[in-house]
């Protein structure tokens, strides 16, 4: 049973990773799930400087999902690599390094800086975070924007570079082919949708920032349906992501198109959860008699 993932010059070891946002920097987990069971980590964003993130409260449960407001809180590039760094070289899993930022220059400085560290296996640009005012949504839904920084990011760099793409644009496929035109070795999809919460007792939106990112089980059919229109118009991987509980919504995902998922809000509620998608992707294989994951895009035209 062949589980590996080709991106760009590497491979991943399976295809169940877990989302960005949603694992810390890694060390938060390690003593609850076995990190060698992960496909990769999809690191916490980094951006050049320090962010405290939006005000509280940052999360709040909807009838399907979470909505969330986090607003790329990190400890910023220079403790990045003082302080995360160096967990990733225990770390039995390739570690994917979110990068975003609020311009062209944020981005090229984040990758430049951290490629010369082999714990860094790749990096995941992200361009479609809806909770900043400014870079990532703005930029993500530019299709010249998307290639033009997908180029310059890939000029310094050879590692695997995915392009991380939002739901939130009328046609996510240019998106998509605007990526891989700039040199892209993968591209992942769904970032978390926009949505709102309000009190209806305070007469006011319940996150500070008004609108925040959902996430959950309210939105598989949006990612699958975004996984199954990316990969019938791009010729790299695509990573599917949103509201994966278990092994049949991330099999959904891979008979869209997706070559690798990523497990995102499901972590908080079990933080086992990859570990069972994984475990659930193999005994279907084995009952369906697939011998890799190619073979699960034979089906759906």
């Amino acid at each position: 049973m062949e589980l590996t993932v080709q991106i760009g010059t590497k491979k991943l070891p399976n295809p169940t990773g877990v989302a960005s946002g949603t694992f810390g920097y890694g060390s938060e987990y390690e003593e609850l799930v076995d990190l060698s069971s992960l496909g990769a980590i999809y690191s916490k964003a980094v951006t050049p400087e320090a962010r405290p993130g939006n005000d509280i409260p940052r999360i709040i449960e909807t009838p399907a999902g979470l909505l969330n407001s986090i607003g790329l809180a990190n400890v910023g590039l220079e403790r990045f690599i003082s302080e995360k760094l160096p967990l990733f070289r225990r770390f039995p899993c390739p570690v994917v390094v979110n990068v975003a930022g609020k311009n062209d220059e944020d981005y090229c400085r984040v990758v430049e800086e951290l490629d010369e560290f082999d714990e860094v296996w790749g990096y995941e640009i992200n361009l479609s975070c809806p909770n900043v005012k400014e870079g990532c949504l703005a930029f993500g839904s530019n299709p010249a924007y998307v290639e033009g920084l997908t180029r310059k990011l890939r000029g310094l760099s050879p590692k695997p570079m995915i392009i991380k793409l939002t739901p939130n644009v009328t046609d996510i496929a240019s998106i998509a082919k605007a990526a891989e035109a700039g040199g892209a070795d993968a591209v992942s999809c769904i970032n978390t949708l926009v949505g709102m919460v309000i009190d209806i007792h305070k007469k006011k939106p319940v996150l500070p920032a008004g609108t925040g990112g959902l996430s959950g089980p309210a939105i598989k059919p949006v990612g699958v349906a975004a996984v199954y229109r990316v990969k019938r118009a791009v010729g790299i991987p695509v990573i599917g992501i949103g509201g994966i509980q278990n092994a049949e919504d991330a099999i959904e995902y891979l008979l869209a198109g997706a070559s690798a998922v990523q497990i995102g809000t499901a972590t908080f509620v079990d933080p086992a959860a990859p570990v069972k998608v994984l475990a659930g992707i193999k005994a279907y294989m084995k009952e369906e008699g697939l011998e890799s994951l190619k073979d699960f895009h034979r089906y759906i035209p």
